[in-house]
């Protein structure tokens, strides 16, 4: 087994010799005024000119991308690569926004279809939700979305029959392009192409989502997300969940992300009906953890990454989050939410998954168990590297942290 560790001390490590290669003559043209452009207009016309189309469909994703590309500007710090990749992503939903347009258009039927009951794993990122998420797919009767699905949920026009699909290529390559760049990554949070993915990737086609923070500093748009009505976010997932099972359907859809916590209003508003599996872990670990996975993750962009920046704004994020999940369940009791600790799901996650089936009210077949452990064979703990990390490494003090989450710790010790 890999006993990879990702880093403790938080220090810069070297980067790949192409990069940093990259970023020092990318510095240079900065100066000259030329380099990668994050402007509104450059990104609208990248993605136009790269599909041949030009209707980005219904919804205000203009207003959203400008504050985003303001907060890029002006906070993130992000190095010429940086600039590259975050170009690359945006017209990548661009593109995706132009696509799945087009097939709405050409096909009225996507459109017109119900969307499938939702299971929905949401709590605290680092409580067991990517275990769970994996063990719960494995059921050949639901359907999950696979990273290569999040990174383009519309087919790439002209070449809906090819097989391979070619959005699994591009998948590849991107988890490629990951490993190479930052293979301690993965000890923390592993980013297969065929594995699923959360569906927060689909809210960020509207660009409202919680996806630019945990990748880049970006605190003003931070702020100015959690001020906006989510409707229009959710409403634009639902659609592109009508696109997916229009080309591949199962009986309900397993989904899962931290991001939910925050708008389980807004969720079961656009998704009446949903089931919602509240997973649970102490904040004090997931804290530092998922701390540890942004820091990480923003180091992929910046030079200038702060872990006291990083430890501060999620650590007031954390906080919003659970106060707001809390807020919705004492005033909506009637919302079906199982709550699974980690522990239990670590210790004997069988178990758990049979609970979460009788929570729903769906018959357990034994021949389950066989697939459940397959999954759980192939996704054994510390598969690629040990993750260390601690409170003190982003500046947050384990009392404080403590007393920030006592009312979560009362109501599910």
């Amino acid at each position: 087994m890999n006993q990879k560790t990702t880093t403790t001390t938080f220090q810069s490590k070297p980067r790949p010799l192409p990069i940093q290669a990259y970023n020092l003559l990318g510095k240079g043209l900065k100066k000259m005024g030329l380099g990668v452009k994050l402007e509104e207009n450059s990104l609208l016309r990248a993605a136009r000119n790269k599909n041949k189309l030009s209707d980005f469909g219904e919804g205000d994703f203009i207003t959203p991308l400008r504050k985003l590309l303001q907060s890029i500007r002006e906070e993130a710090r992000l190095h010429a690569f940086g600039e590259f990749i975050t170009k690359i992503r945006l017209v990548g939903i661009l593109e995706n926004r132009l696509r799945a347009t087009y097939y709405f258009k050409k096909h009225p039927e996507i459109l017109e279809q119900e969307v499938d009951p939702l299971w929905v794993i949401t709590g605290l990122q680092r409580t067991g939700t990517t275990k769970l998420h994996r063990l719960l797919s494995a059921d050949p009767t639901t359907r999950s979305l696979f990273s290569w699905e999040a990174l383009n949920p519309a087919p790439i026009i002209g070449k809906e029959q090819q097989k391979p699909d070619p959005r699994i290529r591009l998948a590849q390559n991107s988890e490629k392009g990951l490993r190479y760049i930052a293979p301690d990554f993965f000890a923390i949070h592993p980013v297969e192409h065929n594995a699923p993915e959360e569906e927060v990737l689909l809210l960020d086609t509207s660009f409202i989502s919680t996806v630019p923070e945990a990748t880049m500093h970006v605190p003003s748009f931070a702020k100015w997300v959690e001020n906006q009505d989510q409707t229009p976010a959710y409403e634009m997932m639902q659609k592109m969940l009508k696109l997916l099972q229009w080309q591949h359907r199962g009986k309900r859809w397993i989904l899962k992300t931290p991001h939910h916590l925050e708008f389980l209003d807004t969720l079961i508003q656009v998704f009446p009906g949903t089931k919602i599996i509240h997973t649970h872990r102490n904040p004090v670990v997931t804290l530092a953890s998922f701390c540890s996975m942004v820091y990480h993750g923003r180091r992929i962009f910046s030079d200038q990454v702060s872990p006291e920046e990083v430890g501060q704004h999620w650590h007031q994020k954390i906080c919003r989050m659970l106060q707001k999940a809390q807020e919705y369940r004492q005033n909506h009791p009637e919302t079906p939410v199982i709550d699974l600790y980690y522990d239990h799901l670590i210790k004997n996650p069988l178990s758990e998954i049979q609970r979460i089936y009788t929570f729903a009210g769906i018959a357990w077949e034994e021949s389950l168990e066989e697939k459940l452990q397959e999954t759980l064979d192939q996704n054994p703990p510390n598969k690629y590297g040990i993750h260390h990390y601690q409170l003190q490494d982003f500046g947050l003090e384990e009392a404080k942290v403590k007393k920030d989450f006592e009312a979560y710790l009362e109501n599910f010790a």
